[in-house]
């Protein structure tokens, strides 16, 4: 048995398919499991223990060229089954002109007509979940939603040395300031004075984010008891870094899903997006922050500006508030201690 899973999205969307890949693998023990994803995503899917290969589809770049060259790929390999968590024509048409027998997605959108089976794309439920509804063509079991990733020995040394910087007796709590689309992004000036005030309390600031988050980032800085890795560690290593840290502090992004899937609690802070879409953080003392509209949401995936031109729902979520929930939050746990706060 031959299984491709396919995923061309955004790096949190390769994440939620993770408890997809270990339960296909679960379901079917004895299969070849490929993952096929674009560049950008390749990374986060290294060292998997479920996956036989990862496979390239590069289609931000000569797309007509590298279409045809992963669909004779895909010929050769004479895959069986495609599972197929997202929905696009490009996707359908990839599997569909392969030839692969069983061709299973949701049934939305003009693209579920080249499927053999086409599963009810279910609204309000986490997108796990709903990648797990592929499999109930051959199992109605409940499948683990926990998302894992698998940083190796030299990630997770390289991250050591990075933290190595902060005094190990603080708590660290994570900001990952950035995202691609500017309407989903806190304020610059609310994440600064969120930093400061979290350093005056007592504890070290990890800053994270991509390459072009960098000078965000050092914008953000406080002055003391803090790193920024934006730009400097893999997907992997950026993951591992979030798994030492106490808590992580985000927009609707990337950051959000590695936090999850290293079982580091997440306070997330939601403006244009909305739980509904399925994208939250799902564990159990994770939190989102988010202020009731009637403009909310404006888009799936936020926007580049406010179409209301006010903001409001990034605007009225003031640092105050984020503070003491972290404050109340951390003091739970029976070894923390407050520093200098009044």
């Amino acid at each position: 048995m031959k299984i491709l899973i396919i995923q061309t999205a955004f790096l949190g969307d390769v994440i939620l398919i993770t408890p997809l890949i270990k339960a296909a693998k679960k379901l079917f023990p004895e299969s070849v499991l490929d993952v096929l994803v674009i560049p950008q995503t390749y990374g986060v899917l290294q060292h998997n223990l479920y996956i036989n290969e990862i496979l390239i589809f590069d289609k931000r770049k000569n797309k007509i060229l590298n279409f045809l060259k992963t669909l004779f790929l895909l010929r050769k390999r004479h895959y069986d089954i495609a599972l197929l968590p997202h929905s696009s024509m490009t996707t359908s048409f990839l599997t569909f002109f392969s030839h692969i027998k069983t061709r299973i997605g949701f049934g939305r959108w003009l693209s579920s007509s080249l499927l053999t089976h086409r599963i009810p794309f279910r609204k309000r439920v986490h997108r796990i979940e709903k990648n797990l509804d592929l499999l109930k063509p051959f199992s109605v079991e409940k499948f683990d939603v926990q998302t894992e990733l698998f940083p190796d020995i030299y990630e997770i040394e390289s991250t050591e040395h990075l933290l190595s910087e902060l005094d190990p007796y603080k708590k660290k709590i994570a900001l990952a300031p950035g995202s691609i689309w500017h309407t989903k992004r806190w304020l610059q000036s609310y994440y600064k004075k969120l930093a400061q005030k979290l350093v005056e309390a007592g504890f070290s600031i990890v800053l994270v984010g991509s390459p072009e988050e960098k000078e965000l980032c050092e914008r953000i800085k406080p002055m003391s008891d803090t790193i920024n890795v934006a730009g400097k560690t893999s997907v992997l290593e950026s993951a591992t870094i979030l798994k030492n840290c106490d808590l992580l502090i985000c927009n609707d992004c990337g950051a959000l899903h590695l936090a999850n899937a290293m079982k580091t609690d997440v306070f997330a802070i939601f403006g244009p997006t909305i739980k509904d879409f399925g994208y939250y953080p799902f564990r159990k003392n994770d939190h989102i922050f988010e202020v009731e509209l009637s403009c909310r949401p404006c888009g799936s995936h936020g926007q580049m500006k406010c179409p209301l031109g006010h903001h409001n729902c990034m605007k009225l979520i003031e640092p105050e508030m984020v503070f003491f929930k972290i404050i109340n939050y951390l003091k739970k746990s029976n070894d923390f201690l407050l520093i200098n706060h009044e």
